[in-house]
Formats: C-alpha cells, sequence, structure tokens
C-alpha cells in the first residue's frame, strides 16, 4: 500500500428484509420535521411508502413530503427542495429511492443553511461547505442499488438549461447518517434500471482499480467484489427476484463506493466524467452512459496499464495466460468484460441512447479532464474515444 489516508465512515447500515424495522429507533435521535424526497410513484405503487409513512407518523413527525426527485436530479429540483426545507424549517431528511434521491438529499442538506450560490460553491468549484455552518442530518432507504450514495458523499447534478452534468463529493458531514438496505425493496425495479445499476456498480469498482502498478490490498478488495457481481448479476437477469442474487449485488454497490477500496489508489474516473457528459445529452440512465463507453475507453488505454489490465483478464475473468502476451492476455480480458455486458443486456455503444455525431463536440466540451490512472486525456482523447463509441 503506497500513499499515506485517512479513512472514516460515519454511516451506519441496516442490512436485510427486515431492516426497515430499525427505522423507528433511528428516527428518534433526529428532530419532529421531516422532509420525505422521493421519486416517481413506484414507492407508492409498490408499499414501501405507505409503510415508511407509517413508521413516521408513529413516530409523531411532521411529514414535510418532495416529490418527483428524477433519476438525474436537476439544478431547478435542487433549488425547489432547497426552499422547501427552509419554508418547513426542516430537521431531518429521509431519502427514499435510488441513489439519484440519495444524491439530492445530500445537495439541499448542504445547501440549507448556505448563504451562497450551492451550485456555484459545491459544484463548480468543488468545496464544501463551512466548517461551522449547519447541515442537516440525512437517512437513505434505498429502493435501487447501484451507486453507493448511501454510504459515501457523493452528489451529482444536473445542470440542464445548460446541459451539464457534475458530481460533488462532499467531507463526512454530508455522508448519510444511517442507510436502510432491504434488497426486496430492489425487486420492483425495471429490468433496465435493474442492469443499469449494476453496470454503474461494475464501474464504480473498475475506475478505482485500474489505477497504480504497486501490490495493493485494495486490489484483491476489489477483484473479489467484480467476482460476486459477475456471478450475481448473470442470476439476477435471470430471476430478478432471486434474493441471494439481489442481496449481493445490493451489498457490492455499497462497498464499491464507501470509499474502502480506494484507499491507497490514485483512481481513475475519466469513464464518469465522459458518461456525465453523455448523460447531459441524452437523459440516458448513468450505467448505460458507463457501459457504452467503457469498452473503448479501456481499449484506449490499455497499454499505460498493461500489467494490471493482463492481471485483471486473468483472476477476475479466468483467462489462461499459457502461450500468450501480455498485450494478447489483456484484450481477452476486455473481450471477456464485453461478453459479459452483451450477455446480461447492455448497450455498448453511445448511439443506442441517442447520441450522435453532431453531439461528439459538446459532449467533449462538457466533459472534466484531469489526471487518469494511466495517463492524461485531452479534449482530442475524448472525441476519439466517443467517436469509438458510436
Amino acid at each position: 500500500m503506497n500513499g499515506n489516508f485517512e479513512y472514516y465512515n460515519p454511516t451506519k447500515l441496516f442490512f436485510g428484509d427486515e431492516s426497515l424495522s430499525f427505522l423507528k429507533d433511528e428516527l428518534q435521535n433526529y428532530g419532529p420535521v421531516v422532509l420525505l424526497n422521493y421519486g416517481g410513484g413506484s414507492v407508492k405503487r409498490n408499499g414501501i411508502y405507505n409503510q415508511v409513512v407509517a413508521i413516521l407518523r408513529d413516530c409523531g413527525k411532521t411529514i414535510v413530503e418532495n416529490a418527483g426527485v428524477m433519476s438525474n436530479p436537476t439544478l431547478d429540483k435542487l433549488r425547489e427542495g432547497i426552499q422547501i426545507a427552509r419554508d418547513n424549517k426542516v430537521d431531518f431528511i429521509l431519502s427514499l429511492g435510488g441513489g439519484s434521491v440519495c444524491d439530492y438529499s445530500k445537495g439541499v442538506a448542504a445547501s440549507v443553511f448556505f448563504d451562497g450560490d450551492p451550485w456555484q460553491t459545491f459544484y463548480l468549484n468543488q468545496q464544501d461547505p463551512p466548517k461551522d455552518q449547519k447541515i442537516l442530518p440525512i437517512g437513505c432507504i434505498l429502493t435501487m442499488a447501484g451507486t453507493g450514495s448511501e454510504m459515501n458523499g457523493g452528489s451529482v447534478i444536473t445542470d440542464a438549461a445548460n446541459t451539464f452534468k457534475v458530481g460533488h463529493v462532499f467531507d463526512s458531514r454530508l455522508m448519510p447518517k444511517f442507510a436502510i438496505l432491504n434488497p426486496k425493496f430492489t425487486y420492483t425495479v425495471p429490468l433496465d434500471q435493474m442492469k443499469a445499476g449494476i453496470f454503474d456498480i461494475m464501474s464504480h469498482i473498475m475506475e478505482q482499480y485500474f489505477s497504480d502498478e504497486d501490490d495493493n490490498t485494495s486490489d484483491y478488495l476489489s477483484e473479489g467484489l467484480m467476482r460476486s457481481l459477475i456471478v450475481s448479476a448473470r442470476k439476477a437477469v435471470g430471476n430478478p427476484q432471486d434474493y441471494e442474487a439481489r442481496s449481493n449485488i445490493m451489498w457490492t454497490a455499497t462497498w464499491a463506493l464507501n470509499t474502502l477500496i480506494g484507499k491507497g489508489k490514485t483512481q481513475d474516473w475519466m469513464v464518469h466524467m465522459i458518461g456525465h457528459s453523455i448523460g447531459a445529452w441524452t437523459h440516458a440512465p448513468h450505467g448505460y452512459t458507463l457501459a457504452a463507453v467503457s469498452i473503448p475507453y479501456y481499449k484506449y488505454i490499455m497499454q499505460g496499464g498493461l500489467p494490471k489490465f493482463a492481471r485483471f483478464a486473468q483472476t477476475v475473468w479466468d483467462v489462461r495466460p499459457e502461450g500468450k502476451t501480455p498485450e494478447q492476455i489483456a484484450a481477452e480480458g476486455i473481450e471477456a468484460l464485453k461478453g459479459w455486458m452483451q450477455e446480461i443486456g447492455l448497450p455498448l455503444t453511445i448511439s443506442e441512447l441517442g447520441a450522435t455525431e453532431e453531439m461528439i463536440p459538446a459532449i467533449t466540451k462538457g466533459t472534466i479532464t484531469y489526471k487518469a490512472g494511466y495517463g492524461d486525456l485531452t479534449p482530442e482523447d475524448v472525441t476519439a474515444i466517443l467517436r469509438q463509441s458510436l
């Protein structure tokens, strides 16, 4: 393990098919006015909303509802939520939904007592709230596995007016105080959304894994998580109500992005940067934008991290190395990844998401570039990768 780092994660997790039963006791730790953020009507149709509201009422909480949080939360929706929280003097935010609702809730929690422009400060300037500022506590009840937002400080918001999507990882004050993970709550997620979440998990792991060259414990953890996800994804796509598979996917999603496997790693988040820009233009599910660009991206950078790509092929995909060059082994690993993606029905091109050749200059312009794991990408490199992704 190279480098020096701090590891701290304050989020308490409740996992399993009876995990909602812990909500009542947790709510005793927070004030009487609760902002309930949720998305569309799915949580009402599947009965989860009624269960949560019943517990809130049983605890004597005043419920302030904020419905309609979309899969790519917008800046306008963020400002709306901030105003709702201020007008109702909210004490606590409860996020009911997938990662987008949790991301959104962090943005609101950071902004309610902030005097400046949260978009400019937190997202464009990548700053955290002042150390002495009050921040609303958050709890998450997860209904979709993918982002890992239930145990990290990440928050992604889209400025729809300017077609720009950007994320900020807040400090530990914005990590949820607790998260409830019931795999059965993910059963009613549409198949496309489940598959998008699965690849979001895979991408989170790979973007931390494909960096550095030292013998790093974090890489061994990542390899185990990827192998588990590959197996469970096949089962879940075949039978979405396979509890064992869905529970393993949910648990893997949390550990893929709760900062643990990134320790000691430089990391490479360029697939996400490109994917965010694609999503701003196509409004495609986040995981699908990552899937559509991943194979071209990893082929593009493979030579710079050849030993790691060869290790990935052998350890994660069981590629046999005998009689092959490192380049052949690495390339076979990327093909194995592609084959698995095809097997579970993921898109492999951005044109499947509605992107066109004409959009590429704007998508490139909206892509944040920085020093990545195995090289620095220029806007010209991003354009080349996008063209290979069509």
